[in-house]
């Protein structure tokens, strides 16, 4: 693991580091808040999972989580959302697609299957990573996330319940696999039998058994990707049907960015740290 950047915050530390994946085949890029209480022994870990487009630089540079996760003594985890660099494909004219899409899941396909395997990375290798390198509980994880971050974090939260504590998101895709913006993507990442998406879309997972004790999530009604990408209703209805807890809240004149999940985040902190130290 390389370091790539160190610079004191709020009284902890904030890192960016790097490291050859096996799992990706590739150097990935990660970012981790440490808090001033891991100074004096392990403290519980936050994964934050970014959108399309993004890197782990997004919420690094424009979350401002650092104040409440100091706040809570709370390490957050902030991993790229794709492989990158010069051996992996890449559809540059797609920007859903390819780098900075890795939409959390593990490709099937080729040439992608060989990269693309974001969800057995967050999922094995970097934690393995982060429990080695840095003053990290492991029993005591949660996970939130924006966007196609926020369909990643629904849909591990409801492969692994036992592994996360809590789980919230700002504006997740939360059916990718009939999304406008999502369905092309899964369809070349994972080939046409759509019967093997379902373990990648939070509705489906839900429809077919999985379950999870409550969700937290906001959305702005200004959002542009609202009405065709988005579409939290779909989560609301199928939460409803399952018995499964959920505080979907409409945020009124928000729209997508980070002015809207800077807005909030502190909210959805205050809330994981609820569970974390519960």
């Amino acid at each position: 693991m390389k370091t790539i950047s160190q610079a004191k915050s709020f009284g902890g530390s904030q890192g960016v580091y790097s490291h050859q994946s096996d799992t990706c085949g590739c150097e990935m890029t990660f970012a981790v808040y440490a808090p001033p209480q891991a100074e004096d022994g392990p403290c519980p870990v936050l994964w934050y999972l970014s959108g399309l487009t993004c890197t782990h630089a997004n919420v690094t540079e424009k979350g401002e989580y650092r104040a409440h996760a100091a706040r809570h003594g709370i390490i957050i985890v902030c991993p790229d959302t794709s492989p990158r660099g010069d051996g992996v494909p890449d559809d540059d004219g797609d920007w859903q697609f390819g780098t900075g899409a890795g939409f959390y899941l593990d490709a099937t396909q080729e040439p992608w299957r060989k990269n693309y395997r974001m969800k057995s990375y967050i999922g094995s290798e970097l934690p393995e990573l982060i429990a080695d390198n840095f003053p990290a509980d492991m029993s005591r994880q949660s996970i939130f996330g924006h966007s196609m971050g926020g369909h990643g974090a629904l849909t591990m939260a409801l492969r692994e319940p036992e592994r996360f504590r809590s789980c919230s998101a700002f504006a997740p895709i939360v059916q990718p696999s009939t999304a406008d913006w999502s369905r092309s993507a899964f369809a070349r990442y994972l080939g046409e039998d759509e019967t093997t998406w379902r373990s990648y879309d939070a509705v489906a997972l839900i429809e077919d058994g999985a379950s999870y004790p409550e969700f937290l999530v906001d959305q702005g009604d200004a959002d542009g990707f609202l009405d065709d990408g988005l579409r939290p209703w779909l989560l609301e209805e199928a939460c409803k049907r399952a018995g499964i807890d959920l505080t979907l809240r409409m945020q009124p004149g928000y729209d997508h960015s980070y002015y809207f999940i800077s807005s909030f985040i502190g909210d959805h902190i205050d809330w994981h740290a609820r569970h974390l130290q519960g």
